[in-house]
């Protein structure tokens, strides 16, 4: 075969992007996976199917708050596995995207197995040795399950079983009040399971903003969601179907499942990266910020070394990747600006600075507000949960939340808004239609110059101006 061009190993969305890119620019590439299918984690256990579910649990809610807008409420009767025949089906229709056939039409090499380093310039896969001048490991990241007494006995899910099921629990047992914890509480309480959420630290979402992070929790506690903080579960039983679940505390729950996500492990295991002389510790791969590992010749991107296990950031330093070992083009990579949203409805975005980071920081920024409940189209649609939070410093953003329906889109003007170094007196001056979700943008900012406008000052300089000039 000759010595690769380039060896991609882990076919998700970084390598992915890596591999059509380079195949394409005429490079001799290697792409290998250890699934039967390409698309990672992201296309087969993660965004899709979880985003394709909590679009379905909220069909199920409008029916049920059907009352709110003056129809006749309707009670959805659920047959998960028909939902999760959709789930699959919409999985189905992307997955040519990531059809092995079309790599190789760009001329790219496509092996499934298991991929093993021998050596610094070789790999392993299927009894096969594959010599390469450079290489990409991309190979993601699988769910942490804590060392509970008596969890593997009993039995549990994680989201690489949980689109699998087929019989909706009725009492469902949440473990980690992160992202996909709450993301699948939610969707599960509202398609009818009882469900009870046990965190750890004392507020759900512990990476955000806990005052945006306990409105969250109120709006899951109103949804009828058990939500138990400062709570490790410390031994689980099962008995039949019934699977026992002790905390701390002395508080003992019981449910038919247990879902597992409190956290994610990089996918290091078995790769022979000690026989390469890559480092890596628990975190994943070390890498500098041009994605380069201590084998400088052997690149890492998306979950396997961090620092933000998204798609969105695998596929940004997927781009770096490309910049570096395919054009030799060095440059590195910028995280001042990244965004990531928790798909709970109300949705929960956020990039930058929350208002403890700016103040651990030294910071004296000013932080402003907004309440959905005063945008008028928030009230059309009935959806007014939640507000925006900026902290703004010298007429900058340095970071946002936002917490209401679409904060997801909403987001990204902000974001722009920070890349590009635009103030708030640049999104003020930006017309909005109306009406709009994202006119809340611009009334957030202008809360900062109505303190100025209507203030005695600006009171006395109008009265002013007004009589000297008829």
């Amino acid at each position: 075969m000759g010595k690769r061009d380039l060896v991609i190993i882990g076919g998700g969305a970084g390598g992915l992007v890596v591999a059509s890119v380079a195949s394409q620019l005429g490079l001799k590439v290697t792409l290998v996976e250890k699934r039967e299918k390409l698309g990672g984690d992201c296309l087969h256990t993660g965004c899709v199917p979880s985003k394709t579910l909590i679009q379905v649990a909220k069909v199920a809610s409008l029916m049920r708050r059907a009352g709110e807008f003056g129809l006749q409420p309707v009670t959805p009767q659920v047959d998960l596995g028909k939902v999760s025949d959709h789930v699959q089906s919409v999985i189905d229709k992307i997955q040519p995207h990531d059809d092995p056939e079309r790599f190789r039409a760009y001329g790219c090499e496509v092996l499934f197995g298991h991929a093993e380093f021998t050596g610094a310039h070789t790999v392993r896969v299927n009894d096969q040795q594959i010599h390469g001048r450079r290489f990409l490991i991309a190979t993601g990241s699988h769910p942490f399950v804590p060392p509970i007494d008596g969890l593997e006995e009993a039995g549990y899910l994680t989201n690489e079983s949980l689109f699998s099921l087929r019989k909706l629990p009725r009492r469902l047992l949440v473990l980690g009040g992160g992202p996909i914890g709450l993301e699948m509480a939610q969707a599960f309480a509202r398609l009818g399971s009882k469900v009870s959420v046990v965190e750890r630290l004392p507020h759900l979402l512990p990476q955000e903003d806990a005052e945006i992070a306990d409105v969250l929790k109120e709006r899951l506690v109103a949804e009828g969601i058990d939500v138990l903080t400062s709570t490790s579960a410390e031994r689980v039983t099962r008995q039949g179907d019934t699977r026992r679940v002790e905390c701390s505390g002395g508080v003992a729950l019981e449910a038919d499942q247990v879902l597992v996500a409190v956290g994610r492990q990089p996918c290091v295991e078995n790769l022979g990266l000690e026989a390469a002389g890559v480092q890596f510790d628990t975190r994943g791969i070390k890498v500098d910020k041009r994605m380069r590992s201590s084998q400088k010749h052997i690149y890492a991107c998306g979950d396997v070394c961090g620092p933000y296990p998204f798609t969105h950031m695998a596929e940004y330093q997927a781009g770096i990747v490309i910049s570096n070992a395919v054009f030799r083009f060095p440059k590195k990579v910028d995280y001042s600006v990244v965004p990531w949203v928790t798909y709970t409805d109300p949705e929960l975005a956020r990039v930058g600075l929350s208002e403890q980071q700016a103040r651990e920081q030294g910071i004296e920024a000013t932080v402003l507000r907004f309440p959905f409940k005063d945008i008028d189209r928030a009230l059309a649609e009935v959806e007014t949960c939640g507000l925006t939070k900026f902290v703004v410093h010298k007429g900058k953003i340095l970071g946002a939340a936002i917490l209401g329906p679409h904060a997801g889109e909403l987001l990204h003007e902000i974001v722009l808004a920070m890349k590009t170094g635009a103030g708030i007196g640049d999104i003020s001056a930006t017309i909005h239609a109306y009406p709009t979700l994202a006119q809340i943008n611009r009334r957030t900012v202008n809360t900062w110059y109505g303190a100025k406008l209507f203030s005695t000052r600006t009171r006395r300089l109008v009265r002013w101006i007004n009589r000297l000039i008829p």
